[in-house]
């Protein structure tokens, strides 16, 4: 058995569909049958120019071919995040026009390396299932301005009904996507296997000792991923730290498109420190100083759908979590998730309130690291891409 696996991003990059696709890859090895290959398309570290990272183009392990495609560099604007697509995606076509393959398989957030996994899947006459970890038709619509909205989302809502009409099989990662997918898709069946818990935080949480019922002086909040239009950081952080001054210590470690509007923005607040993306390692040990974790997505009706991947980490490591959402997000963190505060987007005195609320206590949850543990859904997705390969 043979597949292809098209991701835009994969270890060492960081970002939620890297560490979701080399789960996945592992799974696969585990679960598929002997004479198994899986070929790997991927990219050069790219998601942060701040953050790169010496890598071979070319990594050869056993049943597994990882190629690296080297980009065009960007900075995460629009145009040079588009070139950099088309480079990824011609190598892409290419390579699938010279192989056959038996599925052809791909996780996306963009809505794009889904569609070029289709694209992919038809030049290899193989069979396709799409892994989608967004809505991005419905994004685009809420946060393009009036004047570009129409054109792009019709352009892009053609472009999603041809890519799940082409695949055999749909996964999403949220059940917040399953009305919109239903209404536009009836009769179609999909999977909902969520985003989960990597081992290494896992383990840190289990391990980590709990603090006092209270530290005294100031909390340090720590908030670790993109800093773009959907986190709206930059709508939040600087009058939540007014507000916090003497009380509350922001530590804001990443990169993305706003992070210049944020940095503009907290320019003269004391209590407000940003840091370069980091790796995991140095990423946890920071995490583990940290008094409350937070989490904040903009107040636009698509991010009412969506289930922040950040969310299952934080949650893992028995931190508090202060979280500025709404929709499925917000019902997921009171079903699921103790000590959590919730609170409207973009709303500084709701944020205020909601980490009063907070115990500012280190409590494992180990029942919500069971249920969401990356291998036991990876295996979950694996075993599903491995059925819908067999036919």
């Amino acid at each position: 058995m043979k597949l292809l696996f098209v991701t835009f991003y994969f270890p060492p990059d960081l970002s939620a569909g890297s560490f979701r696709a080399t789960a996945l890859v592992d799974a696969l090895l585990e679960r598929g049958p002997r004479d198994l290959q899986i070929d790997v398309l991927t990219t050069v570290p790219n998601r942060y120019h701040t953050f790169t990272h010496q890598v071979a183009e070319v990594e050869r392990r056993p049943n597994v071919e990882i190629r690296r495609i080297a980009l065009p560099p960007h900075h995460n604007d629009m145009p040079g995040q588009a070139r950099a697509f088309a480079a990824f995606a011609r190598r892409v076509l290419r390579h699938a026009g010279s192989a056959r393959y038996d599925l052809v398989f791909a996780t996306s957030s963009r809505l794009m390396t889904a569609a070029l996994a289709a694209a992919a899947a038809r030049r290899a006459k193989a069979r396709l299932y799409i892994d989608l970890r967004d809505i991005f038709v419905d994004t685009m619509h809420d946060v393009l301005p009036a004047g570009f909205k129409w054109p792009v989302h019709f352009l892009f809502d053609r472009v999603e009904r041809w890519t799940v009409a082409q695949a055999d099989r749909v996964n999403l990662v949220s059940r917040g996507f399953e009305g919109y997918f239903r209404r536009r898709y009836p009769g179609r069946e999909f999977r909902f296997i969520t985003n989960g818990i990597d081992e290494e935080f896992a383990t840190a949480g289990s391990s980590a000792a709990a603090p006092p019922d209270a530290r005294p002086g100031v909390v340090r909040i720590v908030y670790a991923g993109n800093i773009g239009e959907g986190q709206a950081l930059h709508g939040i952080v600087p009058e939540l730290a007014r507000r916090l001054d003497g009380r509350a210590q922001f530590i804001v470690i990443g990169d993305g498109g706003r992070k210049a509007a944020l940095a503009a923005a907290v320019a003269g607040l004391r209590n407000v420190e940003l840091r370069p993306p980091m790796a995991r390692a140095g990423l946890l040990d920071v995490y583990r100083d940290a008094d409350v974790l937070f989490l904040h997505l903009g107040a636009l009706p698509a991010f009412e759908k969506v289930l922040p991947s950040k969310l299952f980490e934080y949650a893992a490591l028995g931190k508090p979590i202060l979280a500025g959402v709404s929709g499925h997000a917000a019902d997921f963190i009171r079903a699921e998730i103790d000590n959590a505060g919730v609170f409207r987007p973009l709303d500084a005195v709701g944020a205020v309130r909601a980490l009063e609320s907070l115990a500012l206590t280190t409590t494992p949850r180990p029942e919500f690291v069971a249920k969401f543990a990356r291998a036991r859904l990876s295996r979950e997705l694996a075993d599903d891409i491995l059925a819908v390969a067999a036919g």
